[in-house]
């Protein structure tokens, strides 16, 4: 629907006397800038912040009335809030009705009815609009459901996915079935439940939904392309993920950032694989020394080339040098080789 909003709300404080008009529109950021808190209007007019906050009060009872010339507005309003389940986070209603532009105003008319409710956030929700206040606690079942979920799985998931997947059971906390709109709208108002630039759902404090830094970036980088990378190669995945504010990546950054972080372990020069996959920390003398460690026996040289390999992007003179250390490897008669025992040494 396409209405004036500045025009209706200019309207609507047309009678009003002009402190009153113009403290209500600076509380409500209807003069084209920021909205104002009670103590900053306080100031400007040299009242308290309790004076202003009545004075607030007393224009809006007094505009109430006129709202009735309105109603097609105040209809649209509540059709789009029913479709989204009788409940939207505030900025995203918001920018909904009133685009980039106009949403103080929008703000403004539904603070005027008083068939819809503001709910201010807390440290679990962001702050939403209502027309049915029972609607919310009913949400938020919802969304305690799908935080357990998320626990135990602990994978992102799209919407579509997670919708799918629980469907049935919210349709069981709900004792009625709901869109995949109105199941979107009802995860929105958690702080908890996020999703990132791909529209992947999970827990706020994922790394894969809100990645902390170079390092929980390069993170995500190797679980994506799934094998060992050059810090160079790691720079460049970094600075193509789709995650807002993203700066030029430094190659030292990365490099100091992967040296420092045990999730990731150097496998060749300058090239690096997560721990995870079953890579172990150390120079190539103490992969070897490890190897053999834990085969309790004598191993040939293929044998160890093979295992070491396995963990090292090196060649294999590399290896074969470090296994010519007296120091720490014995050769047997029959060419297989061993940790030098303490007393040996």
């Amino acid at each position: 629907m396409n209405f004036n909003y500045q025009k209706i709300c200019d309207n609507l404080l047309t009678d009003l006397p002009k402190r009153t008009s113009d403290i209500i529109g600076k509380r409500f950021g209807l003069d084209g800038k920021e909205k104002q808190t009670l103590e900053e209007i306080g100031q400007s007019y040299g009242i308290t912040r309790e004076r202003v906050r009545q004075i607030v009060e007393e224009g809006l009872l007094r505009i109430y009335p006129k709202i009735k010339e309105y109603q097609k507005v105040f209809r649209y309003f509540n059709d789009v809030l029913k479709s989204f389940g009788d409940l939207k986070k505030e900025d995203v209603l918001l920018s909904f009705l009133g685009g980039k532009k106009l949403q103080n105003q929008v703000s403004f008319l539904l603070a005027l009815d008083k068939n819809y409710k503001k709910i201010s956030e807390d440290e679990d929700f962001y702050s939403l609009w209502t027309r049915k206040k029972e609607t919310v606690p009913l949400a938020k079942k919802v969304v305690a459901f799908i935080f357990n979920k998320f626990q135990t799985e602990k994978k992102p998931v799209s919407l579509e996915e997670i919708y799918e997947a629980q469907k049935t059971e919210v349709k069981k906390i709900l004792e009625r079935e709901i869109n995949k709109n109105i199941f979107n709208s009802y995860l929105e108002i958690s702080k908890k439940i996020q999703k990132n630039p791909e529209q992947k759902l999970g827990l706020r404090d994922w790394i894969e939904i809100n990645p902390r830094g170079i390092k929980d970036k390069a993170f995500l980088v190797f679980k994506k392309e799934g094998r060992p990378l050059h810090f160079s190669e790691v720079a460049n995945f970094i600075e193509k993920l789709p995650f807002a504010f993203q700066r030029k990546v430094h190659l030292a950054t990365v490099h100091n950032e992967l040296i420092k972080d045990p999730r990731f372990v150097l496998v060749g020069r300058g090239i690096y694989a997560l721990k995870e996959w079953g890579y172990e920390p150390g120079v190539v003398k103490e992969i070897i020394y490890k190897i053999l460690k834990e085969a309790k026996k004598p191993l040939t040289k293929g044998e160890i080339l093979e295992k070491v390999l396995n963990q090292r992007i090196v060649k294999e003179n590399t290896i074969l040098l470090n296994l010519q250390d007296r120091n720490y490897f014995l050769r047997d008669s029959d060419g297989r080789y061993q940790i030098k025992s303490v007393k040996e040494a």
